[in-house]
């Protein structure tokens, strides 16, 4: 059977039944999942699996399709992430939180880039792989992914020493922007290099270029995610809705118009979005706040498990085997060297954390949706070699959640940084 998302002859019924289907039994296996410490995400990728053309026989591979539709459900789990960031929380951790969701995920990519650039040389992978799309790589997977964080720490309940779950919360809802940002920069980049050609290529100009992205991604995303935030606040506290449960739809549609705003200005709209949320959420006297969070919670759990089972549709099992060498070591460096190095130069001004404390946020580096997601844009910018970082970004996915999802309760008792109940 061969189903395309959208396709000509598709009715919409027929679409509905198929998504309705895949989203039970989801829901069911992640319940079987839950009971052995399985994360539910890595199950909803599963169940994706198994229904694809290399399972039950359902062929999807429209890129473009999946990056819009990963988007919108990127923007529902960033905004509700904002939503329900606590500002007096995160105050006290807002220094090394930023500095982690920024420099942290640079380090990240550089110290990552450059151990797959030698494996694959070494190995002979591709001996003519360039150090730029080996930082691409790494920089699509540099970030922790937010849906995964937020799953597993509300899922595991666990309450942990020296603010470490809002400093997790807010890394990882707030850095998935960075890596977007230098994937972007990156594939354009390399895109240069190759219109241009070796014998044509200005190196000055394409950093220079480059740089001025960066700059302009996070400048613009930032304004804009203030403006809108504050302006949206003004807005809920000033206009009284007739129906309680429009508030909630009002915050949705304001998140989504914070994201293209931002875009159309050459900003990054997930940055925007997430402050937009943040400020949002923090407004003392919000409307129908209870509503309005419940409506998140329910949302965001439908976006996620869309979201995971779309990809899980979209990749081709049979081609993983061919990268497993690469992502495998690329994973263990990146788990056990690359993000605990970025981790301890990034919190080293900052005395305040425990080395066990540091260990911890380093080994919560997993992976999920964002970087899946952001490994679609060099697929659908068709930059050379991009299907192989699509497939060696799934297959990382993958191992980061068995691994490191599965034992994250564990290492949170192993380095005694979960608080006990005689301790609160």
């Amino acid at each position: 059977m061969i189903l395309g998302l959208f396709p000509v002859n598709f009715m919409a019924d027929d679409m509905l039944l198929l998504l309705s289907v895949l989203v039970f039994v989801a829901i069911l296996v992640s319940k079987i999942g839950f009971k052995y410490g399985i994360p539910s995400l890595l199950l909803f990728l599963g169940v994706g699996m198994l229904f694809g053309q290399d399972g039950m026989g359902i062929e999807f591979d429209n890129f473009n399709k999946a990056q819009f539709f990963g988007n919108w459900a990127l923007s529902v789990i960033i905004l509700a992430g904002g939503l329900q960031t606590d500002f007096k929380k995160i105050k006290p951790i807002l220094a090394p939180g930023v500095m982690l969701s920024t420099l942290g995920v640079v380090l990240t990519a550089l110290f990552t880039g450059i151990f797959i650039y030698l494996i694959f040389r070494g190995l002979g992978v591709n001996k003519d792989i360039s150090l730029i799309v080996c930082c691409l790589l790494a920089a699509v997977m540099s970030s922790t992914d937010s849906a995964s964080v937020f799953s597993i720490l509300k899922g595991s309940k666990m309450k942990l020493k020296e603010h470490l779950q809002p400093m997790l919360e807010l890394e990882s809802g707030s850095n998935d922007p960075m890596a977007f940002v230098l994937t972007i920069v990156l594939t354009h980049a390399i895109l240069n290099i190759q219109n241009a050609g070796a014998e044509h290529m200005n190196t000055v100009s394409i950093i220079l270029n480059s740089l001025f992205v960066l700059f302009l991604q996070i400048a613009s995303g930032v304004a804009v995610g203030f403006a809108i935030g504050y302006g949206a606040r003004w807005l809920l506290r000033k206009f009284h809705l007739h129906d309680k449960a429009l508030y909630a739809i009002m915050v949705l549609c304001i998140g989504f118009f914070s994201n293209s705003f931002a875009e159309v200005v050459k900003g990054n709209g997930l940055l925007s979005l997430y402050i937009t949320g943040i400020i949002i959420g923090n407004t003392r006297d919000l409307p129908n706040r209870g509503e309005v969070l419940t409506f998140f919670d329910s949302f965001t759990w439908l976006a996620q498990a869309l979201i995971f089972l779309l990809l899980g549709l979209l990749v081709d099992p049979s081609e993983l085997p061919t990268v497993a060498l690469p992502a495998i070591l690329a994973c263990l460096f990146m788990s056990f060297v690359g993000r605990p190095l970025s981790v301890l130069l990034c919190l080293l001004p900052f005395r305040k954390f425990s080395m066990r404390s540091k260990l911890f946020i380093s080994w919560v580096g997993l992976k999920g949706a964002g970087p899946i997601l952001f490994s679609i844009y060099p697929v659908v910018c068709k930059l050379d070699g991009a299907k192989e970082i699509f497939n060696i970004v799934f297959f990382v996915t993958l191992l980061s959640l068995l691994m490191q999802g599965m034992t994250l309760a564990s290492s949170a008792r192993v380095l005694k940084v979960e608080k006990l109940e005689e301790e609160e």
